[in-house]
């Protein structure tokens, strides 16, 4: 198949709709399209290539052609939705809506910036707007889920693919590495955690005196570098948003004259001040501070470590029953120490990095190393936290980079083929749907090399 659409396949029924949705209020002045009883104005694709244009996507071909085309593709899925009684409920959305509106407020800097943006519209209609873009979204989402879940691939099926495929199209597999960690976090003294308790609990009091706002302090200390700049301000989140210990707190605040007691997280220590609530999120400031780690601390976590790495290298102990004995790390004390991620949260973790995958002072520690060979300790940043960890890995396997192959990589070549036969599904779907709707192109905008040929045909 033509390899320009399977590309814009693959975009069109988010990214495109995403723009498609920005556009304003149609205004009835030409009916460009009509596919089945629904119109396409002339001034909505005026208004989603403007939109475009502002988010730097350049088109590959004619936008006039392009976005009414898709417009009409998408209105196909949203009929067939209706169909088949696909319904998106409100908590699948509101998540997506927050997420983007605090991205664009972040990047205006102010609401009344981000209503420039938005011509002069409020944030509840800014929000209002986003919604229904991302229901229908959703929706197309869904419907594109159904069609490509008919398809089912056998191994016969891939392994006839990949022979009949060209040696310059097998997928290049980049060099992968398996590693297994034993942390343990150095020790914070007790009078560090006194003092940070001691300076939120002094922030408390100013703020609730009335010296100084919430805001002012968490510009001023927070160590939160995603909410400082805002006064603290982390925007609308739902229950599962968040670490539980502070979701715990935040939901049950109703008064935004009170502070909250101090909350520990795996971040550290916060004040929280409650902003708004709206349906089932939650808007609140917050003030994180994290005590001190001493280099005493660090420097006797290391020394520790390398005792047990040594001890593992004599042979006394094996890799994982240290990893047993003395490894903090939750994520991977239960494997064997070994190292997972989840590129797709419905499937297990995989095993397997590319060394772009990796946290990089793991990345930096592995490059050198050979298989079985264990590190000398280090410190290790949490990318999620923030927290510093001591640790010792071992590099259990490589495997250095090459043509994907059946023996070795069919997980690879079996998504690959499984995801060109739905492609080939949504295309067919739309074809056949061609065939049986009502289309009318207005004269002057038929000229078009479109993508899915048969448009007013039927």
């Amino acid at each position: 198949m033509n390899s320009t659409l399977y590309r814009f396949s693959a975009f069109a029924a988010l990214s495109l709709q995403c723009i498609i949705g920005m556009a304003q209020n149609n205004v009835i002045d030409e009916i460009v399209w009509v596919v089945g009883d629904e119109a396409i104005y002339k001034s909505e694709v005026e208004e989603t290539r403007h939109e475009a244009q502002l988010r730097g996507i350049q088109w590959e071909g004619d936008p006039y052609c392009i976005i009414p085309e898709q417009l009409a593709v998408n209105k196909l899925f949203l009929n067939q939705a209706e169909l088949d009684s696909i319904i998106i409920t409100d908590d699948e959305v509101s998540a997506s809506v927050e997420y983007e509106f605090k991205d664009e407020l972040d990047r205006a800097g102010s609401e009344e910036k981000l209503m420039e943006i938005y011509n002069g519209m409020t944030i509840e209609q800014i929000r209002s707007r986003k919604f229904e873009l991302y229901r229908q979204q959703y929706t197309i989402s869904e419907v594109r889920k159904k069609i490509m879940s008919k398809i089912k691939v056998t191994p016969a099926e891939v392994r006839r693919y990949i022979k009949d495929m060209p040696a310059n199209e097998i997928p290049d597999v980049r060099t992968q590495v398996e590693v297994q960690i034993i942390t343990i976090d150095p020790v914070i003294p007790q009078e560090e955690i006194d003092a940070v308790k001691s300076e939120l609990r002094d922030y408390i009091d100013r703020v609730q005196s009335g010296e100084v706002s919430f805001s002012t302090l968490a510009r001023l200390y927070s160590e939160d570098p995603g909410s400082a700049g805002k006064g603290g301000d982390v925007g609308f989140f739902g229950r599962g948003e968040m670490v539980p210990e502070f979701s715990a707190v935040a939901f049950n605040m109703t008064d935004p004259s009170r502070i909250s007691k101090i909350v520990e997280t795996e971040y550290g220590y916060h004040i929280i001040q409650f902003v708004e609530r709206l349906g089932d999120r939650v808007r609140v400031r917050h003030l994180l501070r994290k005590p001190r780690i001493p280099q005493e601390s660090i420097d006797n976590c290391l020394a520790r470590l390398d005792s047990i790495a040594d001890d593992i290298r004599s042979g006394n102990h094996s890799f994982e029953f240290c990893v047993s004995a003395y490894s903090e790390d939750k994520n991977t004390r239960n494997n064997k120490g070994l190292m997972t991620y989840r590129p797709d949260p419905t499937v297990p973790g995989v095993s397997k990095f590319e060394m772009q995958q990796l946290p990089v002072d793991v990345a930096k520690v592995i490059d050198r190393m050979h298989v079985g060979e264990i590190s000398d300790p280090f410190v290790l940043q949490n990318e999620s936290n923030g927290k510093l960890t001591c640790a010792i890995v071992l590099l259990k396997n490589k495997i250095n980079g090459h043509k994907a192959t059946m023996a070795d990589d069919y997980d690879i070549l079996f998504d690959m083929v499984t995801s060109i036969r739905q492609q080939e599904a949504l295309i067919k779907w739309i074809q056949d749907k061609q065939r049986t709707t009502y289309v009318r192109i207005s004269e002057g905008w038929n000229d078009c090399d479109f993508i899915y040929p048969g448009w007013g045909q039927q």
